[in-house]
């Protein structure tokens, strides 16, 4: 039996993007539903997430895998055969997932307020992410990815942020790569390989998306 793979998702979304790579590293086939977020979520999504009605969901013979971890674990756990994403030793599979919490935890509201948000709050933002990216590049270390010599759990759930980094920065008026220039060195690394490169779009579209909704919201 063909299983059947669907991935509800909204383009920009960098949740969505991690569960695109771990489908790509696995050599999955799947069909992309791409979802109306700020208008018109389709009833397949209120369907199959009802509690969130967030996207990514990964739908696998008509089951419904929510929110991007857990769903990123799935697909390692049940094609388990082609580039596992977790380590197989228990302590540093524990570890791959507290520094994948951490990211979900800190990045994503942080880097929305250095775009989001004028003056002593994003003078607060600036400060955090920066604390936030060299803890990341102190766990990184020597290390070619989070993974060890090859793309690994915690490096799926950082890199899709990466696509946004030119809205943190230019907003944000802040240089990532000269406060943290090993962080930059693995994000280059990263979307040299070809499960990253098709699954992530590219910063400057990212960059116009922002642009749209800060003249939505009245952002000057």
């Amino acid at each position: 039996m063909t299983d059947e793979v669907i991935l509800l998702d909204f383009w920009p979304s960098p949740f969505g993007m991690r569960v695109r790579i771990a489908l790509a590293e696995k050599g999955i086939k799947y069909e992309y539903k791409e979802e109306d977020l700020i208008s018109n979520k389709s009833p397949l999504l209120l369907q199959m997430n009802p509690v969130h009605k967030k996207v990514p969901v990964l739908i696998h013979n008509g089951k419904p895998i929510a929110e991007s971890l857990i769903a990123v674990q799935y697909i390692d756990e049940v094609w388990n055969d082609k580039s596992p994403l977790l380590p197989s030793d228990p302590y540093q599979r524990s570890q791959a997932r507290f520094w994948a919490d951490y990211v979900d935890k800190k990045i994503y509201e942080v880097g929305k307020n250095l775009w989001m948000k004028k003056g002593e709050e994003q003078e607060a933002a600036k400060k955090e992410f920066i604390e936030v990216i060299k803890l990341l590049e102190q766990e990184l270390g020597d290390k070619t990815y989070f993974g060890g010599d090859k793309l690994g759990f915690v490096d799926v759930a950082l890199i899709p942020f990466y696509t946004w980094f030119k809205g943190y920065e230019t907003f944000g008026n802040i240089n990532v790569e000269k406060e943290s220039p090993k962080f930059i060195a693995w994000a280059k690394r990263c979307i040299k390989i070809e499960s990253v490169s098709k699954s992530l779009p590219d910063q400057d579209k990212i960059y116009d998306f922002i642009v749209e909704i800060r003249k939505k919201i009245g952002i000057e």
